[in-house]
């Protein structure tokens, strides 16, 4: 006789994407904690996003973490971190003012999303044709932390990743028909106007914030910003 089965509750959540689709996930078990402890103490960001990867495959139902964007990846992190263990975390900054270290804690109900104004997935070009961009995913967070790589050329390919289709008039091209020689080509066209409402879409995506105040050794108020991947994996 085999030993028994462990049913865990199942809880249910909607991406912060679509504001409709409900994903059912679980709690992580000792196998996931693992997995999310070998990437905490990893230096290799590619090791990270393998352990978020497996994660969130393991705990959620329904959702392909390939397909995701990064601030549904980072919601869906919180959401299962907080029914597995509890809403607080505890970790260590480094006050800038005096280089003491600093513990604090953080209630995951205290992360807020943050939709700024002025966000828009649609770019004009011309009169006729604009650009549908879409969110960078999982794979494509090594591309903005490769230091080994120049910061144009990053910012270059991930502009490139995110252009989904090209609207002109009544004819939508989807940029996966075509070559990477025909879709660079088409974006070293662009204006600098194009451009820099490009770049205004990746600083206005949607994101998970938390500001928490703290004392320093000095007795000053101090603020931290805590955002990003890097916050779950406290």
């Amino acid at each position: 006789m085999g030993l028994p089965k462990i049913d865990l509750p199942i809880f249910e959540t909607k991406l912060i994407s679509t504001g409709r689709k409900k994903v059912k996930y679980r709690p992580f078990t000792v196998k996931e904690e693992k997995i999310l402890l070998i990437a905490q103490e990893s230096d290799d960001i590619d090791q990270v996003l393998l352990g978020i990867k497996q994660i969130i495959s393991n705990c959620c139902t329904s959702v392909d973490p390939d397909e995701l964007p990064m601030f549904d990846i980072e919601y869906l992190l919180m959401q299962i971190r907080g029914k597995s263990v509890n809403n607080i975390i505890e970790f260590q900054i480094t006050d800038p003012e005096t280089d003491a270290p600093v513990m604090l804690e953080l209630d995951i109900d205290e992360i807020k999303i943050v939709k700024p104004k002025g966000h828009n997935r649609e770019i004009s070009i011309t009169e006729d044709t604009r650009l549908i961009m879409k969110y960078p995913k999982l794979d494509q967070v090594s591309i903005f932390v490769d230091t080994e790589r120049d910061e144009t050329e990053n910012i270059f390919d991930v502009m490139l990743s995110c252009i989904d289709s090209v609207v002109e008039g009544d004819t939508v091209y989807t940029l996966d028909d075509f070559s990477r020689e025909e879709v660079v080509e088409f974006v070293e066209s662009f204006s600098t106007q194009t451009v820099e409402d490009i770049k205004k879409f990746f600083e206005t995506m949607p994101v998970l914030k938390c500001e928490k105040e703290y004392v320093n050794a000095n007795g000053d108020t101090k603020k931290v910003v805590l955002e990003g991947v890097e916050t779950f994996f406290i």
